[in-house]
């Protein structure tokens, strides 16, 4: 496993110093680049003042599409982080299944029952969103939002729901930056500097 997510990381960071293909239309990069320019960017300081896309991901796919993703991806790292890190400082809960504080090993430990539990829920708030989705409602923070567990997002201003939805994008791509680093720690030990062995 260590091997193969070794050869993986080498191909994907070669692919960096690899000469820009020339068979892209300009048309299609002044298309990505319009409608990147209408998206909420979360351009900052962390990213030089540019549009977020390091992998040119917006030449190939529908910036709405990959936005969705963007969010729907970057909330379940969010979570994800937390599931990761509150056994090592907080415990685990009463359990006569999951025996270890390992987050992957605990993955494993899991009874059938409770990962047919969990994929019925996603499914369940899946439904939710789209049905919104489809009244014209949003879950991407344009807009009535499609769940308000809180009821709080209908009650802010217009610049409130803005900043509000900057934060969250910011903090969604920090945290699968962030569970990328644990994972690749994890199977490649030492591979991220200054994270201890193990954790």
């Amino acid at each position: 496993m260590k091997t193969f997510c070794a050869i993986l990381l080498a191909v994907s960071g070669a692919s960096a110093f690899a000469p820009a293909q020339t068979g892209t239309s300009s048309s299609t990069r002044l298309a990505a680049t319009e409608e990147l320019a209408g998206l909420r960017s979360g351009a900052g300081p962390e990213t030089a003042g540019q549009v977020f896309d390091p992998a040119g991901l917006a030449e190939w796919a529908p910036v709405d599409h990959l936005r969705k993703a963007e969010l729907s991806n970057g909330r379940s790292a969010m979570l994800a982080t937390v599931g990761w890190l509150w056994p090592k400082y907080v415990g685990t809960f009463e359990s006569d299944d999951v025996t270890t504080l390992d987050p992957i090993k605990a993955i494993m430990e899991a009874d059938p029952q409770w990962w047919a539990q969990w994929i019925i829920f996603c499914g369940a708030i899946e439904g939710i969103k789209y049905r919104a989705e489809a009244e014209g409602k949003s879950f991407t923070g344009d807009g009535p939002a499609a769940i308000d567990w809180t009821g709080q997002w209908g009650k802010m201003s217009a610049a409130e729901q803005e900043d509000m939805a900057v934060k969250e994008l910011k903090n969604a791509r920090l945290a699968m930056i962030g569970m990328g680093g644990f994972i690749a720690n994890y199977f490649i030990p030492g591979s991220v500097p200054g994270m201890p062995e193990g954790w």
